[in-house]
C-alpha cells in the first residue's frame, strides 16, 4: 500500500512540475500564417516570421523547386529582432529560388523591419544530416555576410547524429532551435533528449509549443550553448487541446 501511494505522489509531483506553456512568460515567438494576434506579441523582443516554403510542384514532383509565399503580410516594426522563416521540402533549389528569398528578405528592410537573417524549417533525418549540411555551407556563401543563419533541429540529433558531421555545422549556422513538439503537442518523451542538447557544441534554443507540457530540467540554464525559448504560437482553441 505504502508504494502505490509513494507511486502516486511521485505522478502528482511529476503533473504539477510539467506546467502548460504560457506565451506570456516568454518573449521569442514563431509566427505562422493564420494564427491570430495575441497580448504576448507587444512585449516579444524576437520574431521567426513563416514568409514562404520551399517545395517542388504537387503535380509535377520532376519539376525544379518553386518557392511559394505564405505567411503574414509584411508589417512595418520598429523594434526587436526578425528572422524571416521559411518552411523547406526539398534541398534542391534552382537559382531563381535564391534570388526570390533574398529578394523578399529585401523588401522587408527596405520597409523598415529589423530583419537579422533567415531561418530554414527543415526536418532533416539523422541518416542525411551530411546532405543538409552541404546545402547550409552553400546557403551561407550565397547568403550576404551581415545576416544569420537560423536552422530548426529535431532532438534525436542530440543522441543519434555523428558529431563529425554536427560539427561541420560550427561557423556556417548561428544557431538551432530544437523542437520539442511535434504536430499541436509536446513530444511526451522529450526530457530523454534535453541532456544530450549540449553535446551539439552550437548554440541552440528550445522550441517550445503554445499550451504543451514543458518542465525545465537544471542543466538548462547553466549551458553555454543554450540561449534560451521560442514559442510557436497557436489560436487560443489549438494551444487548449
Amino acid at each position: 500500500m505504502k508504494h502505490w501511494c509513494l507511486a502516486l505522489w511521485l505522478l502528482a509531483a511529476t503533473a504539477s512540475a510539467q506546467a502548460a506553456v504560457d506565451a506570456a512568460d516568454h518573449d521569442a515567438f514563431w509566427v505562422w500564417g493564420g494564427v491570430a494576434s495575441q497580448p504576448a506579441l507587444a512585449h516579444a523582443r524576437t520574431l521567426y516570421i513563416l514568409q514562404g516554403q520551399v517545395a517542388t510542384p504537387r503535380r509535377n514532383r520532376q519539376a525544379p523547386a518553386q518557392l511559394i509565399a505564405q505567411g503574414m503580410a509584411m508589417p512595418r516594426l520598429g523594434a526587436g529582432q526578425v528572422w524571416l522563416a521559411y518552411r523547406v521540402d526539398t534541398l534542391h533549389w534552382p537559382d531563381q529560388v535564391y534570388r526570390q528569398l533574398f529578394g523578399q528578405v529585401q523588401r522587408w528592410v527596405t520597409a523598415g523591419n529589423p530583419v537579422v537573417g533567415i531561418q530554414i524549417d527543415f526536418d532533416a533525418r539523422t541518416r542525411y544530416l551530411d546532405e543538409y549540411v552541404a546545402f547550409l555551407r552553400d546557403l551561407r556563401q550565397r547568403l550576404p555576410a551581415h545576416y544569420r543563419l537560423s536552422i530548426t533541429g529535431l532532438m534525436d540529433w542530440s543522441s543519434n547524429a555523428d558529431a563529425q558531421v554536427i560539427g561541420q555545422l560550427r561557423g556556417v549556422v548561428d544557431e538551432v532551435v530544437v523542437q520539442t513538439y511535434q504536430g499541436r503537442h509536446s513530444i511526451p518523451d522529450y526530457a530523454a533528449y534535453l541532456p544530450r542538447l549540449s553535446r551539439l557544441g552550437l548554440p541552440f534554443k528550445v522550441g517550445l509549443i503554445q499550451g504543451g507540457d514543458w518542465q525545465a530540467p537544471d542543466f538548462l540554464g547553466s549551458s553555454p550553448w543554450f540561449k534560451g525559448y521560442v514559442v510557436f504560437l497557436q489560436n487560443p482553441a489549438a494551444a487548449q487541446k
